[in-house]
């Protein structure tokens, strides 16, 4: 397959609404999904969202490593999951702030308030149901993928902005406390 270029900050195909995919099934959407696979693999991502790679479609894919995982039970792991025209809603009150980076704006992170649970449904590639309520890490990367879809980059999210900077001079600032960014896959 091939590794698609990543849009960056700046690019219009990030701040507008993503269309509907007319039919998930359909040869260039599976071709398309494959091609993000490699870029998310190549690129050590957590999620990747079609708008990302200039294509402003309403599908996302994501994956939810181990050692990514909070620890609340409902932050399940997942090999590499394709959702078509998802819709997320949050599936509770609690809300989170957590470290978040993105492929679209290379080398920063910030603190991103974001429910802790969600519930996300859609389709696959082969037009069968998803549909999960998950908790923690798993829930974040949803939301964070899905706010692409609607023309949102996280900072957008952000309530204080004193959390936001570039990772390596975060990671040196934080180094002797337990609000450090964690090094490891970025979002998306």
């Amino acid at each position: 397959m091939a590794i698609l270029k990543i849009a960056r900050m700046g690019n219009p195909v990030l701040l507008r609404r993503a269309e509907p995919v007319a039919d998930p099934t359909a040869p260039e959407i599976r071709r398309l999904i494959a091609d993000m696979v490699d870029t998310l693999l190549d690129a050590e991502a957590a999620g990747l969202a079609a708008p990302q790679v200039h294509v402003p479609l309403r599908l996302f894919i994501f994956r939810a490593r181990p050692e990514r995982l909070t620890g609340l039970a409902e932050d399940t792991p997942t090999g590499i999951v394709a959702i078509i025209n998802p819709i997320v809603e949050a599936a509770g009150e609690r809300v989170a702030l957590e470290w978040e980076g993105c492929l679209s704006i290379p080398g920063l992170r910030g603190a991103v308030p974001r429910p802790e649970r969600v519930r996300y449904r859609g389709v696959d590639a082969e037009g069968r149901p998803i549909d999960a309520t998950v908790a923690g890490f798993h829930a974040r990367v949803v939301q964070h993928e899905m706010d692409h879809l609607d023309g949102i980059l996280y900072p957008m999210r952000m309530d204080d902005f004193a959390l936001f900077g570039f990772t390596e001079d975060l990671m040196r600032a934080a180094a002797a406390t337990a609000g450090a960014p964690r090094e490891g896959g970025r979002d998306g």
